[in-house]
């Protein structure tokens, strides 16, 4: 039985199909027109009989191209999805360009209002099958196979097999273990083989000189290349087919060997993509998209805290809070919008409808960036360039790009305007100038020319515009796929710009894994004004939650403050497993740990261990206990000890110490004194977490940057390249090493100080200098020139220095300020041993604040210290925040 269609019964309404219409054509036009027929009802009356033509021609060339049963079984296994709350995608590929499509709801984008070409997906004068690729959520997109499974039978429904081919590095530490050579001599050879696609042994050796050394002198290594090259590109292991599915019309062994690649999963073709398309499958992509999981988690979120149900089909296009945050390249989680490179696209573009919406997916592409085509369109939107048409007749098909051919469906319309093509032709031509196949153009050119001057065109204007059609036609992007992409960048655009918390929420919840990812969308909460909470085992959840709207507190404006709870699973090393039997045992204790013994005492260990516990304390999800992180470190053992022991005496019906509330107290009395400094415990929980959550270790370091930086870190992007050298100051968060082709190595360093990021690039010499410094992880001044690679400003380091060395170089004296009374009670004891704890070269005075406003200054000459962070926090922490370490 047919799907509904936007709660329309076509079950219910097969009487109205025509006499003959049982066949399968007859049946395929009328679900198509039916489907029209909801969607015209949003469409404005005086466009319909456009609609209605434009599907009566799709339908005949549909039918003349046999495809009825094909758009059918995609209709039904979208349609099922969808009614299943199944997440699938607008659309995808070329298929957005077909009105059929769009009205049996396989997309969900209007071909008419984009301009979109049905000829782009099926060209009757090329006869070949068509290719719908089909975008579901991640997490339910197996259900959707398993439903193709279900309704056709397994016998004629398998998955497609993929090879995977030894590689150079590969083939060579396969050869070294077959050899027994050992791992290290393994890894030093397959370290000098450079990366990248292509990359052979042949020619490893000839563009590595210290390979071809090895491979001449010793025989060892000759016989080991020797070996690799020998079995190079041959099949290694067999995986399965990241989306494709077949569907045949008899039992599947009829056509190809079968296999299963796991006990549970279903049956595979041991013919790869093509193989299996070459004897006649057909083949069906089911592609899995994150971004849809996010919409759809969003929504649920939303509805959980404002009440509101969220319909993404039915929000407004043209929405001046999403625009607005677009132009100021506020644009990090939205699909396809977040990369540097795009949010500056964004911001110099200024989008202000969707037509600018669909030209962004199309624009941020090497071609066009390189090409200056998107400076072109930039300017010409703006008023800064001209807008001028090759031809009058053309700007019908410029207008929306400002005179500039973006699409390739621009050079498809523009051939059958200027020389009279059809469409078909048309995407022939199209092809012919993206391939660039010389013969294939020169026939393509006569045509064009001859084509033109009958339409009464000049032959040198149309020889001018056929070059410039050739130009772009190898920059051109697919308008069908960029409208599609174009309308889930658009949609979760309008998720941050109305429902921010929910919807980044719910992004970090799909993108855990990810730390580095993680971090800047948390920085970016903070920047938006949503706060982040660290994960805490009474509050979280598994994934990312919001604080509902009765619980949020109000800033000192009396605004409402939104916040994000951190997900549990989050925490490095708790996997889902974990976070079930901790959550079990919180639902087990009524829905909250009321104490620290109780969360020791109800755990079950055999699922939760030590690395898991330290971890989560670590990241401060025990911080609810009132107990020092610190202390529950270093009592862990004896906690979970304790805890075991309590479980089983209260199981036995005995009494127990612990589970009396002496928990707690043991904990405490064990290690009193336990405690963190700040850069400690942000240490700690960066170890956790990846990154802290609250705070940075950067945050109290304000004075430094005056005295020691040239320039902040998030004022490096607004300088200019090539001038004088510049110090910035930050922490290392990510640090990538290559080598060079001459076989020097090279590292790329992104520092970060909680709010801002900025690359730094280190070439041999310096990095050699620097390694030791970035590598210890603390907070580093790096010094060098701005300069500009790969369309990325950065610094070019010349040398670094670790702060704590910089303070002890540039520091003459540290004076200690304090109250007189905070000496008082034997706590001078605890200030001098602070002093000998932290030993250095630079001499100390003491600074005492008096009751009458007298100040007594002392210089303490027997004693001198490092100048570092760590004294200064624990000085802090020891008297207050009313002290200060002075560095003069």
């Amino acid at each position: 039985p047919p799907p509904k269609v936007y709660g329309l019964d076509l079950a219910e309404r097969r009487k109205e199909m025509p006499e003959g219409g049982g066949s399968l054509f007859g049946y395929f036009r009328w679900y198509a027109k039916h489907g029209l027929s909801v969607r015209l009802q949003h469409i404005d009356e005086g466009r319909h009989d456009a609609y209605q033509k434009r599907l009566d021609y799709e339908l005949e060339v549909i039918r003349g191209m046999g495809f009825p049963a094909y758009l059918l079984i995609v209709a039904e296994f979208i349609n099922w999805s969808k009614d299943n709350q199944i997440p699938v995608g607008p659309g995808r590929g070329s298929a957005a360009g077909s009105l059929c499509c769009y009205a049996m709801r396989i997309t969900d984008i209007d071909p008419l209002r984009f301009g979109l070409l049905f000829e782009r997906f099926l060209n009757p004068a090329r006869v070949s099958l068509p290719d719908i690729d089909v975008d579901f959520c991640q997490d339910r997109r197996e259900e959707a196979i398993q439903h193709v499974r279900e309704k056709y039978g397994e016998e004629l429904v398998a998955q497609i097999i993929t090879y995977g081919r030894l590689k150079a590095k590969q083939a060579v530490r396969d050869v070294c273990r077959v050899l027994n050579l050992g791992y290290n001599d393994a890894d030093r050879i397959a370290k000098l083989i450079p990366d990248g696609p292509g990359v052979t042994l042949d020619k490893a050796i000839e563009s590595e000189p210290r390979l071809a050394t090895l491979y001449r002198g010793d025989p060892k290594v000759r016989r080991l290349l020797d070996t690799a090259r020998a079995i190079e590109g041959s099949v290694r292991h067999t995986g399965v087919h990241a989306a494709g599915v077949v569907i045949a019309d008899r039992p599947l062994i009829e056509y190809a060997p079968l296999y299963r690649d796991e006990p549970e999963g279903g049956p595979v073709v041991q013919y790869d993509m093509k193989s299996a398309e070459s004897i006649g499958l057909i083949k069906f992509d089911f592609l899995g998209l994150k971004t849809l999981d996010q919409m759809r988690d969003a929504v649920e979120l939303i509805q959980q805290s404002h009440g509101v149900s969220v319909l993404l089909e039915e929000i407004p296009w043209e929405d001046d809070a999403t625009f607005a945050m677009l132009e100021a390249g506020d644009s990090l989680g939205v699909f396809q919008l977040e990369s540097r490179g795009m949010r500056e696209l964004l911001v110099n573009l200024r989008p202000s409808n969707m037509d600018d919406m669909v030209a962004l997916v199309a624009l941020f592409r090497p071609g066009p960036l390189q090409s200056g085509m998107t400076d072109d369109f930039v300017a010409r939107k703006h008023g800064e360039k001209a807008v001028e048409y090759p031809l009058a007749c053309l700007e019908p098909i410029l207008k929306g790009t400002y005179g500039t051919i973006v699409y390739q469906e621009q050079v498809m319309q523009t051939a059958q305007t200027m020389a009279n093509y059809s469409l078909g032709e048309a995407d022939l031509l199209r092809r012919a100038m993206g391939k660039k196949k010389e013969e294939e153009m020169n026939k393509q050119r006569k045509r064009f020319l001859r084509g033109s001057v009958d339409q009464g065109i000049d032959k040198g204007k149309a020889e001018e515009i056929f070059d410039l059609l050739a130009k772009f036609a190898a920059y051109g992007f697919n308008k069908s796929h960029s409208a599609a992409y174009g309308f889930i960048a658009y949609q979760t655009a309008w998720l941050k710009a109305h429902y921010r918390p929910e919807f980044m929420a719910a992004v970090m919840t799909i993108e855990a894994p990810n730390t580095d990812k993680l971090e800047r969308y948390i920085r970016d909460c903070q920047k938006g004004g949503v706060v982040v909470e660290t994960v805490c085992l009474n509050l979280s959840e598994k994934g990312f939650t919001v604080v509902p709207l009765a619980d949020r507190g109000v800033d000192e404006e009396g605004r409402r403050v939104d916040v994000v709870r951190y997900g549990i699973q989050a925490v490095k090393n708790v996997g889902g497993g974990v976070v079930d039997a901790l959550l079990e045992a919180r639902e087990a204790c009524g829905g909250t740990f009321a104490s620290v013994e109780e969360f020791f005492e109800s755990i079950d260990y055999s699922r939760v261990n030590r690395r898991v516990l330290e971890c989560l304390i670590k990241a401060g999800a025990l911080d609810f206990t009132g107990v020092a992180r610190a202390a529950l470190i270093e009592g862990l053992p004896n906690a979970m000890s304790q805890g075991q022991q309590a479980a089983q005496d209260r199981a036995a019906g005995q009494m127990n110490l612990w589970s009396a509330g002496g928990g707690r107290q043991m904990v405490e009395m064990a290690f009193p004194d336990s405690m963190w400094t700040a850069s400690e415990r942000l240490k700690h929980e960066r170890g956790a977490v990846g990154f802290n959550v609250r705070g940075h270790i950067m945050d109290n370091l304000q004075e430094d940057v005056r005295r020691y930086a040239t320039v902040p870190l998030g004022a490096a992007p607004d300088l200019p390249i090539n001038g004088d050298k510049v110090r910035i100051m930050g922490v290392p968060q990510d640090v990538r090493t290559i080598r060079t082709s001459q076989g020097n190595q090279m590292a790329f360093v992104l520092l970060g100080d909680g709010m801002d990021t900025f690359e730094c690039v280190f070439f041999g010499d310096a990095w050699a200098r620097s390694r030791r410094a970035i590598e210890a992880g603390s907070v580093v001044l790096v010094t060098g020139r701005f300069e500009e690679a790969r369309g990325r400003k950065q610094l070019k380091a010349s040398s670094v220095e670790l702060l704590d060395e910089k303070r002890t170089r540039m520091t003459r004296r540290v004076r200690f300020v304090m109250d007189a009374k905070e000496l008082e009670g034997g706590r001078l004891r605890h200030f001098v041993a602070l002093l000998k704890d932290n030993p250095g070269r630079v001499p100390v005075a003491l600074q005492l604040r008096t009751s009458e406003a007298w100040r007594v200054n002392m210089s303490l000459q027997e004693h001198k210290v490092a100048p570092t962070v760590a004294l200064e926090e624990r000085f802090g922490a020891l008297f207050g925040g009313q002290a200060q370490m002075v560095l003069e």
